[in-house]
């Protein structure tokens, strides 16, 4: 064993204890997969990362950094809230990017870009692949999380490296009620992510953007994609269920985040800048800034919260 420096961030929230934790370790080399899998049962956080140098061939491709993301339940090739998180870290204990604008992150997925709005991070959505879901397990899964059919809107499988059954729900009071059986969830061997559109809310600030006054004063995003405007009015609630990794209830999800953006912005749902908040019933307020830029990428923001930092005995 040795002393590796060792800090615990909050993701997704500007105030401590309202986001969803993250342990890092700083310095993960020498550790093999078996040890950081064990140091993530240890901390039973929702996730658990190894900082690490590039590869050769990640850092002749500009990467700074390399990353390895843990759940209790097994490695993720890539993550939202550890990415952001990872890079704050990483960051704040005097990580020198190569890049003046943006930061590379290598990853089991690949290479992740990040960039600077402000104080806050966000990360380029990787690709997404979406495909229809079987009905039968769409019926299996709305059995398992309590849900009647009827307030289904949509469903998609979501794989942007982790994969989701993304679900659209047609009410946030049954969403929020929701008390799934999460054996029966583990026992279907995936993740399933719920999502409700605010339309009344989605429908005023699209008017409000519209409106030239509210351009001049009231901007919700730059020319460049970027979400340091947006304001904390929420027009996404989003909850996770994440068993099958050993997560019941996920407090705040990028990668989610980042495929629901992807899948609701290409089907004309959301406006291509909003707030999604996650983890009410968790007691949390995570929240989620999307942003698309003209290129078409999807960007997701999020502030980050060092709570604790030290050294951890590895």
């Amino acid at each position: 064993m040795q002393q590796r420096p060792f800090t615990q961030v909050d993701v997704f929230t500007d105030t401590a204890y309202l986001g969803n934790p993250l342990a890092v370790v700083l310095d993960g080399s020498g550790l093999d997969g078996d040890a950081m899998q064990h140091f993530a049962c240890w901390t039973n956080l929702s996730e658990t990362t190894f900082v690490l140098l590039p590869s050769p061939e990640a850092a002749a491709k500009g990467a700074d950094y390399q990353v390895r993301i843990f759940t209790p339940g097994g490695e993720l090739p890539f993550a939202g809230h550890p990415t952001l998180g990872s890079c704050h870290a990483w960051l704040q204990a005097g990580g020198v990017t190569k890049s003046a604008t943006h930061i590379v992150q290598e990853c089991v997925k690949g290479l992740i870009t990040l960039r600077r709005e402000g104080s806050r991070l966000a990360f380029a959505a990787p690709p997404l692949q979406r495909s229809a879901p079987d009905p039968a397990l769409v019926t299996q899964v709305a059995s398992a999380l309590g849900l009647q059919a009827q307030h289904i809107v949509a469903s998609q499988l979501l794989d942007n490296g982790p994969v989701w059954l993304g679900m659209l729900i047609d009410s946030a009071d049954v969403l929020l009620a929701l008390q799934p059986d999460h054996q029966r969830l583990k026992s279907l061997g995936l993740k399933v992510g719920l999502a409700h559109i605010d339309k009344a809310r989605v429908d005023t600030n699209l008017i409000a953007r519209s409106n030239r006054e509210a351009r001049a004063f009231g901007k919700r995003n730059d020319s460049s994609g970027s979400s340091t405007g947006l304001q904390n009015a929420t027009e996404l609630t989003v909850r996770a269920f994440a068993a099958v990794n050993g997560v019941n209830e996920d407090p705040v999800t990028g990668s989610l985040n980042a495929s629901l953006a992807q899948w609701l912005m290409a089907d004309n749902l959301v406006p291509r800048c909003y707030v999604a908040t996650q983890g009410t019933c968790l007691g949390r307020h995570g929240q989620v800034y999307i942003a698309q830029d003209p290129d078409g990428q999807v960007w997701v923001g999020g502030d980050s919260v060092t709570c604790v930092t030290g050294v951890v005995h590895l």
